[in-house]
């Protein structure tokens, strides 16, 4: 849909709902996204009130993507889901509460913004760190959220993958290798984003802070004093890390929050929420917007998983079901002495 037709749509639906008896949206998201959406959500329902006078109460849900979908299925009554993943939206496919087409029903593959992984390293750069080479160096730790559970971490392994396959033409023996020494530089994974960033800060772990390039750059950023003690790096490749979004289906028909749900979603592609993306160092892709935010970002290499290695459906299969690659190359870090701890029931896992 073009993007100057979305507000007009957005008041239709707001309209549609408007004799609804204290209308309600329940929206989740990824751990590191919390601040995003809970402006995201405030500015949704100061719109339907300025624009219908419909006062829709909105509920937030943060967490580890995996374990945000695992809830969905087990019933929490979710209306929309915004994820840092597709194999967590597809988890929900799999369970009949989303339709099978869900990322052909909103532009660029149901992703209204991207990014990519990034460094946060303590200040001066004590080790050098230039690019995914040197995190696998062994005088290097590593912190970064378990791939098995959080979104943050299987865009990190992937990064780690794909920048390993392009160095090494497609040599599958010595990519493993390469991956297998980096997942070894961690010697915990939390089970989610936020909590990877407050073990680095807070407890001092680790030589690299590996996450989302907005959430190093909103870091930077910021009016803290702790943000003089770090350095961002952002490495000349890296991976396209895609943001998609989805009614759950079964949801919102049992509740007849469809419309509003779906509103929802088109608010997203506004210019007034692209722009507010953009303040949170995320990529967007309004082609203005865009233009007048390409300072904030350094240029960089992005590799689409989906070009590189198949459909998600085939990445999920070949690397992360059980006993899949990243399960073996655990297995080996293990083996080593090196290997990361899994217990993702420590306190910083939430």
């Amino acid at each position: 849909m073009p993007l100057h037709a979305l507000m007009p749509v957005i008041a239709l639906w707001c309209a549609a709902v408007a004799g609804a008896q204290d209308p309600s949206l329940a929206t989740a998201c990824y751990d590191v996204g919390r601040e995003l959406y809970s402006e995201v959500n405030r500015r949704f329902a100061v719109h339907c009130q300025q624009t219908r006078g419909l006062e829709v109460q909105m509920t937030l849900s943060f967490g580890a993507t995996t374990q945000q979908a695992e809830r969905i299925i087990a019933g929490s009554p979710i209306d929309v889901v915004c994820f840092n993943q597709v194999t967590d939206i597809d988890a929900l496919v799999a369970a009949g509460l989303v339709a099978k087409d869900w990322d052909r029903r909103l532009a660029h593959r149901a992703s209204p913004y991207f990014s990519t992984m990034a460094f946060l390293v303590r200040k001066g750069n004590p080790k050098q760190i230039r690019d995914w080479s040197d995190l696998a160096r062994e005088d290097v730790s590593l912190v970064f959220p378990d791939p098995k559970t959080s979104g943050n971490g299987r865009y990190t392994y992937l990064a780690a993958w794909l920048f390993a396959k392009d160095r090494f033409g497609g040599d599958e023996a010595k990519t493993r290798a390469f991956v297998e020494r980096v997942l070894s530089r961690a010697t915990v994974h939390p089970a989610g984003g936020r909590g990877a960033t407050e073990l680095f800060m807070e407890r001092g772990e680790g030589d690299v802070l590996i996450t989302f390039e907005s959430e190093v750059l909103n870091f930077a950023s910021s009016a803290t004093e702790d943000a003089a003690n770090y350095e961002v790096v952002i490495p000349p490749t890296s991976v396209l890390a895609e943001f998609p979004v989805s009614v759950v289906d079964r949801v919102v028909d049992a509740r007849g929050s469809r419309e509003l749900a779906e509103a929802y979603l088109a608010f997203l592609e506004s210019r007034e929420i692209q722009e507010l993306l953009t303040r949170f160092n995320l990529r967007v892709h309004h082609p203005e917007v865009a233009a007048a935010n390409e300072v904030r970002f350094q240029a960089t290499r992005l590799i689409d998983p989906v070009k590189s290695l198949g459909s998600w459906s085939e990445i999920d299969a070949a690397h992360f079901a059980p006993g899949a690659i990243l399960d073996q190359l655990l297995a080996v870090a293990a083996r080593t002495g090196d290997g990361a701890d899994q217990d993702s029931s420590s306190p910083i896992s939430r």
